[in-house]
């Protein structure tokens, strides 16, 4: 990527503009003033939110779709994302006309390489934390930008820009290895647990790259880990870790004495440096007073104060599709949430329990990936076994084709005995729902487009008669 000189660019082309990521970096560019277009296969309101705000998208691979200004490979730089299929017509197009396709990953890490990168990794969690790390940065005298993974309700973009600060955050992703691109002044990690084995074939090849990114930390920077991990493989012994961070179990840097109090935690920060007494999250659930205790811990080493944290946390809003209640009637309560592995299922459900502990749980659960389907389906009918009711949909494929014998039965038939259990079609489920719901909480769980049924849910909670 540093052979790519931004002097010469006018014009930047993404194939896969509508992901998350992809979307962010759109936004960069388009902010910095050159001039933005891209592809992708499907219209979302995150696609139709670019072409609002100036960037031209178009939805289907024809050579015919791509703005003739952009056929320059000297003055277009083109970003893809790698879950664009390789016989994708217009990338096959770029290819034998002399450009030269960066990923996404290279470009952010060029980009993070110009500031102070905040990197947060690990397999579920980064995602919060870097947004609660981006706020408590944007609500105190430090401030940042930041590329992050979600649409952040506080801001309603999944992009900061700040330029009176060093400080950039970024969500490191470890799909594809992508977070080896980045040279972090402080990084975190969240989680290790099995995912992308069609990536990393064995759990060490994983949590080598995961010691690899923690080795890659600039001399004089920090390194958290969650209380538990450690770092294996053969980049392990040239890092130093400054500290664990936790929830009430011994951690360096701990959240103690937690008080439920209308649903949300109140809480204490320890850590060697100081203490903060009396602190209030805004959004509900453990395992986020967890996340939020390593984004206190890095944004009191930027220079944000005590008092700053204090003041800021109880109006943090959360994540778009991160335990979003949608509805609260008679009928039940509606929550919608990106949980599309084991662990955050399980920290979903937990949640819910917490905040709603004699309610009966029902989840509808659309699996992601086949791939990660036959690696965790023993898994995920484990955590899926918390809830009460489980209505599994067919697997949403994105980039990947079928695998035989790959199926959300495989989960179905492995749930508890005593948890009621069906399979429906995502075609049909408003009308499962309509004849089959019995009232307490519905959760809504994938990250397909499972949530493309948020508002026909809301409305249909809204009309239903209890």
């Amino acid at each position: 990527m540093e052979k790519v000189d931004l002097k010469d660019i006018q014009f930047v082309y993404f194939l896969g503009i509508g992901g998350i990521g992809m979307s962010a970096l759109a936004r960069y560019f388009k902010a910095k003033g050159f001039e933005v277009a891209g592809y992708d296969r499907t219209r979302t309101p995150l696609t139709q939110k670019l072409e609002q705000e100036g960037i031209m998208v178009n939805y289907t691979d024809q050579v015919a779709e791509i703005p003739f200004k952009y056929r320059d490979n000297k003055t277009t730089l083109l970003v893809y994302t790698p879950a664009i299929p390789k016989d994708n017509l217009q990338l096959q197009w770029f290819l034998n006309h002399g450009f030269e396709p960066h990923k996404r990953a290279e470009v952010l890490g060029m980009l993070s390489k110009m500031g102070k990168a905040l990197c947060i990794a690990g397999t579920h969690g980064k995602t919060t934390t870097t947004t609660m790390l981006t706020y408590l940065l944007q609500s105190s005298h430090v401030g940042c930008s930041a590329f992050l993974g979600g649409i952040s309700k506080n801001y309603n973009t999944n992009l900061i820009l700040n330029p009176k600060s060093d400080y950039i955050v970024v969500e490191a992703d470890e799909y594809d290895r992508s977070f080896l691109h980045l040279e972090p002044e402080m990084a975190a990690i969240t989680a290790m647990d099995n995912d992308h084995m069609d990536i990393y074939g064995t759990r060490e090849s994983m949590l080598d790259a995961f010691a690899q990114f923690a080795s890659q930390v600039r001399s004089g920077g920090a390194l958290f880990l969650k209380h538990g991990l450690e770092l294996q493989g053969q980049f392990a012994s040239q890092t130093k870790v400054t500290g664990s961070y936790g929830v009430e179990c011994g951690a360096d840097y701990e959240a103690q004495n937690l008080r439920l109090v209308d649903s949300k935690f109140e809480f204490d920060f320890h850590s060697p440096e100081c203490d903060i007494k009396g602190l209030r999250l805004g959004v509900p659930g453990r395992m986020n007073v967890e996340n939020v205790t390593i984004a206190i811990a890095i944004a009191l080493r930027c220079g944000v104060t005590p008092d700053e944290i204090r003041e800021a946390l109880p109006n943090f809003e959360g994540v778009v599709r991160r335990f979003n209640l949608h509805s609260e009637s008679a009928v039940g309560k509606y929550v919608d949430d990106y949980a599309h592995h084991p662990e955050e299922i399980r920290a979903t459900l937990n949640v819910a329990r917490e905040i709603w502990p004699n309610e009966k749980l029902t989840v509808i659960f659309q699996p992601h990936l086949y791939t990660r389907t036959r690696d965790l389906y023993v898994e995920f009918a484990e955590t899926l076994s918390i809830a009460d009711k489980v209505i599994l949909t067919e697997i949403y494929p994105a980039r990947e084709e079928p695998i035989p014998g790959i199926t959300s039965e495989i989960i179905l038939e492995r749930l508890a005995a005593d948890t009621e259990k069906v399979l429906v079609p995502k075609a049909e489920l408003m009308e499962y729902l309509n004849k089959k719901f019995d009232g307490g909480v519905l959760l809504t769980l994938g990250a397909g487009n499972i949530d493309q049924l948020i508002p026909e849910i809301k409305e249909w909670m809204k009309w239903r008669k209890p």
